[in-house]
């Protein structure tokens, strides 16, 4: 890409406000903390209703980006860089890559549908790759950015596009189709997601159709809903009947008719027939998602004229699609991101953007393998992927295959091997400790193998974090929220059991204001793994006091003792205006000082320079608790008139504030200066209309040790609390009370998830086992098993033993392995 700045001002309706006459742009970016901004940057500020990019602009001119699409120019930018001043800025994104695109001519494969886009979007990727130089949609950039983006990666090389759409409401996919322009469309399942965002199922296949308007075909599983919305769809635009390349299980008259699928030995074996021909293939699947995709696929192979022998030699290698970014514990003080199933510039982009904001060591390595479908010659390619691994500040890169290797001489700081083998023929010698490691390889390298050698060896039970969840719900409550007020965010308990650095990480990512832990050695532990957010500390011990000031933490003071606590140490160190926060007790009858101390609080502060109040704040109670409303209210007039008596007399104007996460959502009117996120975060409320907009964030993973059949009237466990009563099948898990899960969810009170069945816990939970029922479950050794997460949910859990999600979460073990990915 090589854009003249100013031959865009009639494409995005813009006025002009700039330094030079000509000025060039070959990057695009709207994200201000990536390490890719530079001089030929086209930043376009996205303004929404969690974040303004707008506020970020004087700081990426002083970094060197030059050009802007703004809706505004910023009082303090004036003068200083290149302005595109535009309406609407995501309109604007979304224009430009309209206008690419169409510098642009080759086929275009545009997906859509429910469930199975990224999947089919990688198959295809797979399948036509040997033939055409391929531009696709990293990971699942879909959605009304992320598109735009995926286009705009287009280059001069490529002769085959491949781009998914997804839309959550109506009157999104005809912005996408502008973009997109598919030559060739593909409707994959429709399904239930974004039910909420249409009037029925029908307005919903209709939406998604609007990407095909000017498709050439469309390739899409036959059945009556489908089949009227096409017919209607086909006649209001006036398209060919032949541009409809159907598929069936059960319709005849469908262009590819599927007459037999049978599963066995892990693959399905399928029988279908093509123009009045009859064939048979082989998939390396047998769940009936995989190969309604692989079906899908084998329609486009089809339309473009492969032969049969192509076909099933190609197919029958498709393999699982890795579709998110993992962060895991590994050796020597380690922490690795796993990308090891996916080697393409675009992408590589992506995931060095995630190493910069999950770094958890300020030595960062790349492993990486020869990088593929570029559309640049060897010598452009890596010429900028040196310059990419230069401008994010990577410490020593690996580069592994012959094509890397023989341009080592790019990179100022690698090491290279021929293989994978000769890699790990040479492991010791690399000397792996206190890094953060990005590992992206093609699949063809076997880098799962490298992720082995260096993951941290723990059980086989994980704790799955999600952490795409955690930015939804964030900017749920995030879109709560009057324009003006902060937030807080609380990582206590280790991040209410989910992994306090990783999610501050992500938090900082997300410019929150501030992050909140219960005692000073939690907001120790995320000082020393880099977080530079203000930590305050909701339960300081006086003996902490040293330390807090020593990381610059910032405590909360509830009492005149420990007051005059802090004030001492804090002379004593000669410390000026250092923050700390005062907790009022306005009924919570926990923490605080009440109201008949107020003045004497006030007597001790006043004239003082060597503190700081930074903000007041209070706890509610029953904020959750629509039967003690009133009850809130009065702490919220309560905490009006003690703080407004304590800003009033000591003339000061800190940050107010009483909310926790169902308080954001049930007292709008009380949000003051700022709020406190902690539960939500982890997708979890008690009001079961909200529940339905946040996302799930942890999913407890084991799998099962060993099966055995016992028969009627033996016992399983301790106590011999379970008896047969028939025959059955009983599968041991690697997971006990001393992992987090309580005992009273065991003896059939609780169950698990396998094979996406119910299995009834059996027995007492032991310390480091449980039991399940699986008689009626076809599983084996080594399947995986869901503890909790989408089913059952922590809610469901805490509901049944009588207590509170925040228990069930905040109890799992930190022996468990934390494993996040995006």
């Amino acid at each position: 890409m090589s854009i003249n700045l100013r031959n865009l001002i009639p494409v995005l309706e813009a006025e002009w406000i700039g330094l030079h006459t000509a000025i060039f742009v070959d990057h695009v970016s709207i994200d201000s903390r990536s390490l890719q901004n530079g001089s030929q940057t086209l930043f376009f500020a996205l303004s929404g209703v969690n974040n303004d990019a707008h506020l970020y602009i004087s700081e990426l001119i002083d970094k060197g980006v030059q050009s802007f699409v703004v809706q505004y120019v910023p009082d303090n930018c004036k003068g200083r860089a290149n302005f595109l001043i535009v309406k609407d800025t995501l309109k604007a994104l979304q224009e430009f890559a309209a206008y690419y695109r169409n510098l642009f001519d080759f086929p275009v494969i545009g997906l859509t549908g429910s469930n199975g886009k990224t999947i089919v979007k990688e198959w295809l990727n797979f399948l036509l790759s040997p033939d055409f130089n391929v531009i696709r949609s990293p990971k699942s950039y879909n959605s009304q950015v992320g598109v735009p983006l995926s286009v705009i990666a287009i280059n001069e090389k490529h002769n085959l596009g491949i781009f998914e759409a997804g839309i959550s409401t109506v009157n999104e996919m005809i912005n996408l189709e502008k973009i997109i322009k598919p030559t060739i469309g593909v409707l994959t399942n429709i399904g239930s997601a974004h039910d909420e965002g249409f009037l029925n199922l029908e307005q919903k296949i209709n939406e998604k159709l609007q990407l095909f308007k000017d498709s050439a075909l469309v390739v899409y599983q036959k059945n009556e809903i489908v089949d009227l919305c096409l017919a209607a769809f086909v006649k209001e635009n006036q398209l060919k009947e032949q541009v409809l390349f159907s598929w069936s299980f059960t319709d005849k008259t469908a262009t590819v008719f599927i007459l037999k699928k049978e599963s066995k030995n892990d693959k399905t074996q399928i029988e279908y027939q093509y123009k009045n021909e009859f064939f048979n293939l082989e998939i390396p699947f047998q769940d009936s998602a995989s190969i309604e995709n692989a079906i899908s696929c084998l329609l486009v192979l089809l339309y473009f004229k492969y032969d049969f022998a192509t076909i099933q030699n190609r197919m029958q290698m498709l393999y699982p699609v890795q579709m998110r970014l993992e962060v895991k514990n590994g050796i020597n003080n380690c922490s690795i991101i796993d990308d090891s199933y996916s080697s393409d510039f675009q992408s590589l982009k992506i995931a060095l953007d995630f190493l910069e904001s999950q770094k958890k060591n300020a030595s960062k390595t790349v492993i990486l393998s020869d990088i593929f479908q570029s559309g640049f010659s060897n010598e452009e390619l890596y010429s900028k992927v040196a310059q990419l691994i230069a401008d994010n500040k990577i410490n020593r890169v690996i580069g592994i295959g012959n094509t890397i290797s023989s341009f080592s001489d790019k990179f100022s700081n690698a090491v290279v091997f021929a293989s994978t083998a000769d890699f790990i023929a040479n492991f010791e010698s690399l000397n792996f400790a206190n890094e953060t490691i990005l590992i992206k390889g093609a699949r063809s390298f076997q880098f799962e193998e490298i992720v082995t050698l260096l993951e941290e060896k723990t059980h086989e039970t994980i704790l799955e974090i999600n952490l795409n969840s955690i930015s939804h719900n964030l900017n749920f409550f995030k879109s709560k929220l009057a324009g003006n007020v902060k937030m807080m965010v609380m990582v206590k308990a280790f991040g209410y059991g989910n992994g306090g650095l990783e999610i501050a990480k992500l938090l900082e990512h997300h410019k929150v204001d501030y992050l909140g832990v219960a005692f000073a050695d939690e907001g120790i532990s995320l000082k020393s793994g880099g977080i530079k957010l203000p930590i305050m500390v909701l339960n300081p011990e006086s003996t902490s006091f040293p330390s807090i000031i020593q990381y610059q933490l910032e405590p909360e003071i509830y009492s005149i003792k420990g007051l005059n606590a802090f004030l001492k140490i804090a002379r004593e160190k000669n410390l000026k205006d250092f923050p700390v926060h005062i907790k009022l007790d306005t009924g919570m009858h926990r923490l605080g000082f009440e109201e008949n101390t107020i003045d004497e609080l006030i007597a001790t502060l006043k004239g003082n320079s060597t503190i700081r109040i930074q903000s007041i704040l209070s706890h509610l109670a029953t904020s959750d608790d629509k039967d003690h409303f009133e009850f809130v209210r009065s702490q919220i007039r309560l905490f009006e008139k003690l703080s407004s008596k304590l800003m009033t007399e000591l003339g000061v104007n800190p940050i107010r504030h009483i909310l926790n996460t169902s308080g954001i959502s049930n007292f709008p009117d009380a949000q003051f200066n700022m709020v406190r996120l902690g539960i939500g975060l982890y997708g979890v409320s008690n009001d079961a209309a909200e529940q339905k907009f946040l996302e799930n964030v942890g999913t407890l993973k084991s799998i099962i040790s060993q099966v055995r059949t016992i028969p009627s009237g033996d016992s399983v466990g301790y106590g011999r609390r379970f008896m047969a009563t028939k025959e059955t099948k009983i599968a041991t898990i690697p997971i006990g009370y001393a992992d987090g899960i309580s005992r009273l969810w065991g003896n059939e009170v609780g169950y698990v998830i396998v094979k996406n069945q119910k299995a009834a816990i059996v027995g007492s939970v032991c310390m480091d086992m449980l039991m399940i029922d699986v008689s009626e479950i076809d599983c084996k050794e080594g399947d995986s098993v869901i503890i909790f997460g989408e089913n059952p949910t922590v809610t469901e859990i805490a509901n049944a033993l009588k207590t509170i999600p925040y228990e069930i979460l905040t109890s799992i073990s930190q022996r468990v392995k934390r494993v996040f990915f995006r």
